[in-house]
């Protein structure tokens, strides 16, 4: 997608950029209650949603309430949108499932802090898992993008409405606690450049045109479950042609970092450390974590190359790499926990000794 621009760029937190990008896609409904790190997408929907728009802002009485309220105002068409934070989202897990099952879109937001439990408000990247496995009941996805900048917070808002809307299932921006609170210069989406799409399926009312339009996700016949089922999947097959990465010096890589969101600037900047110190070392950034880049990273796999995934967790998206890699190369993985990022030196004393292991110093 092309993303039309403003011509002059403005210094925004990442959170606060996301709500007015959010705004400025004509978003119809936020339903949505407070946690930390996200609050100031719902502080700033609602300041700024009541001079300039007709929109919904509602504070809901609990995120159960408010992911509901997305099933309703979603299957009668609005554009909607909700946010929350890891023990927040978490609450929305079977709201969720109902949505995917419907085939309702919407955008989700999680910018994720450190756990299990309440955790801390810190930045962490725990909620992979729940994100791009079908984090409740059933055998579904929903659409994950992975932003790493207060740009792309911005950005993914009519790259996620986007989405959702063609593929008709929630998408969600996985952002972490640094991100939503970082200040960057952005250069927002110009107001109202987003269109609209029709929603033949929508419950807006019956016209004699057409017959009543039913949105359900309960189907007690097995044979009709099972249809719904098969239709999902060819959808999540679909959907692989919207893979989006980056990739920085891997052509003549012996070492291949791969992280996303925060950890892929930590990584970008390892990279330059190790390349400075004659380590050929290259990075690839999914941005998509569903549907995962895998065929760019078996591509890059062969016998004399290493990958180090760098991740905010025990170690999840590295299982992804591995099933990606399947075995011609070896992987490896370095994460932080608990709300701690990890920090360039970090890795690069981790490089430094997967080269001695491989014998990839170079002279």
């Amino acid at each position: 997608m092309s993303i039309q621009h403003d011509e002059s760029p403005k210094l925004m937190k990442g959170n606060e950029a996301l709500a007015e990008a959010a705004i400025r896609a004509n978003m119809q409904a936020y339903f949505g209650y407070p946690i930390t790190p996200q609050s100031e997408i719902l502080e700033y929907l609602t300041e700024q949603v009541p001079k300039r728009s007709k929109a919904v802002v509602l504070q809901a009485e609990s995120e159960v309430a408010s992911i509901n309220m997305i099933y309703g105002a979603g299957g009668a068409g609005a554009r909607v949108m909700t946010s929350s934070s890891s023990p927040g989202f978490s609450l929305m897990q079977e709201g969720i499932s109902y949505i995917a099952a419907a085939e309702i879109p919407c955008l989700l937001v999680n910018v994720q802090r450190g756990g299990p439990g309440l955790g801390t408000i810190q930045p962490a990247q725990g909620d992979y898992f729940q994100a791009t496995k079908g984090g409740g009941h059933g055998d579904y996805h929903i659409i994950v993008l992975a932003p790493n900048s207060v740009q792309e917070m911005a950005d993914f808002v009519f790259e996620g409405f986007r989405l959702a809307e063609e593929y008709r299932m929630p998408a969600l921006i996985l952002a972490d606690g640094a991100i939503g609170q970082m200040m960057e210069k952005v250069y927002l989406p110009k107001e109202g450049s987003l269109p609209f799409t029709q929603h033949d399926w929508a419950t807006t009312g019956k016209p004699k045109s057409r017959e009543r339009n039913f949105i359900t996700s309960l189907h007690m016949e097995p044979d009709k479950m099972e249809s719904v089922n098969l239709h999902l999947q060819d959808k999540y097959r679909k959907l692989r042609k919207e893979e989006r990465y980056e990739l920085f010096k891997v052509k003549d890589a012996d070492i291949i970092l791969v992280a996303f969101g925060l950890t892929a600037r930590v990584c970008t900047k390892v990279m330059d450390l190790a390349n400075e110190k004659g380590l050929r070392v290259g990075v690839v950034r999914p941005i998509t974590l569903y549907p995962f880049p895998s065929d760019i990273i078996a591509s890059l796999a062969t016998p004399n190359r290493v990958f180090l995934t760098v991740e905010m967790n025990s170690g999840q998206m590295v299982e992804d790499v591995r099933l990606a890699v399947n075995g011609k190369s070896p992987v490896y993985f370095r994460g932080r926990m608990g709300g701690m990022i990890p920090t360039p030196e970090d890795i690069l004393l981790e490089v430094e000794a997967l080269a001695e292991k491989h014998n990839l110093i170079q002279v």
